[in-house]
């Protein structure tokens, strides 16, 4: 694989890669630098090897695509970022490129083709409601329940299900596939993303949806951010800790010391943080205590971007170093799937809290 590509994607972010100057603030907190050492690992170097492919100065080998694909797309190098930079758009405009020109790595590929047959990235065939056994009907709210709790995390999605019922919500699920997260992150053109935008917004205003509620960070992000670019929703999004905060519930105590990990799409990319924080404060005798990487600093799991399923060790490692910053908590308590799978992958083989949902831990005190 030694041949140039036509770097259309790059072409309309020419002004940031131009605008980086190398400086290097973007190593303190790159996840995937801090195990991979190289340059070529972090936000500056990415930049080079994109300006690379955008110039033909250098071709789409095998090791282009692992430092590109190697990007959590957590943000962090974003607020570190002097200049500003967009490198998380650079980085995607890039894999677009990559993918459009028939490069995708074989695991991607995978994804890619599951989600094209079956809606979803686990190629499961059964709709989202039929799986959880709740037909749709209208009604004024609807929970957008995100592939990995329909078809993975089972738990997390009926610990949802039953704070809504608890609280008396009338709530509706939805006829969903993939919201495309997945996709947009891996390099897929955007038409194909965008009809799965389409399918998404017409089945849930077909049902007459006010509200929908969200438990997965990623699919929330794609909501609140992604899809006003091209379609007129014309109904509110919500995660599901902005709802659990407005709703109050009143939860039982819990006896112990709890810490929070800011998912990287709820956080840095859609500014939710009070929220969350509003809702473990209100549970009686429990001790909300901060690790030192908190907020808009918070260090990313590592499960994002596609690098879950492209380097999962290397996913692994990420989330170990986080799971170490909360050893003191008894509870580690975070708001998206694939944070709460991956850090329970690094979690492995050390002295670790216990890690679930915000979503599971509501539940368990409601």
């Amino acid at each position: 694989m030694n041949e140039t590509i036509e770097a259309e994607n790059l072409r309309k972010v020419r002004k940031e890669l131009m605008t980086c100057t190398y400086c290097g603030f973007c190593k303190s907190v790159c996840p995937p630098f801090q195990k991979v050492g190289w340059d070529s690992s972090v936000a500056r170097g990415r930049m080079v090897l994109a300006y690379g492919l955008l110039q033909k100065d250098i071709p789409a080998d095998p090791s282009v695509l692992e430092y590109l694909y190697q990007c959590t797309t957590c943000k962090d190098c974003e607020r570190r970022c002097p200049s500003k930079i967009s490198v998380v758009e650079v980085v995607e405009s890039a894999r677009r490129d990559l993918v459009a020109a028939g490069h995708m790595l074989p695991r991607h590929k995978v994804i890619a083709k599951r989600v094209a047959q079956t809606g979803n990235p686990y190629g499961e065939g059964r709709s989202v409601p039929d799986t959880l056994g709740h037909a749709p009907r209208k009604a004024k709210v609807g929970y957008f329940v995100g592939c990995t709790a329909a078809y993975r995390d089972r738990a997390l999605a009926d610990a949802t299900l039953s704070i809504l019922d608890k609280l008396g919500e009338d709530y509706t699920l939805l006829n969903e596939v993939c919201c495309g997260s997945v996709l947009q992150r891996i390099g897929v053109p955007d038409e194909r993303v965008e009809r799965l935008w389409k399918r998404n917004v017409s089945s849930i205003q077909e049902l007459g949806v006010e509200k929908v509620i969200f438990s997965c960070a990623g699919c929330y992000r794609m909501f609140k951010e992604e899809y006003p670019k091209r379609l007129d929703l014309g109904f509110e999004v919500q995660h599901v800790s902005e709802y659990l905060a407005e709703r109050r519930p009143d939860l039982g105590p819990y006896e112990g010391t709890i810490t929070y990990h800011d998912p990287c799409h709820l956080g840095r990319h859609c500014q939710v943080y009070d929220a969350p924080r509003e809702v473990l404060t209100s549970i009686p005798r429990a001790e909300l205590r901060e690790m030192p990487r908190n907020r808009e600093t918070a260090a990313c799991c590592g499960g994002g971007g596609g690098v879950r399923s492209a380097y999962p060790e290397l996913s692994k490692a990420i989330a170990g170093r986080r799971v170490d910053e909360a050893a003191f908590a008894d509870i580690m308590v975070t708001a998206c799937p694939f944070c709460v799978n991956n850090l329970k992958a690094g979690a492995e083989g050390r002295e670790a809290p216990e890690i679930v949902d915000l979503v599971q831990l509501v539940d368990r005190l409601l």
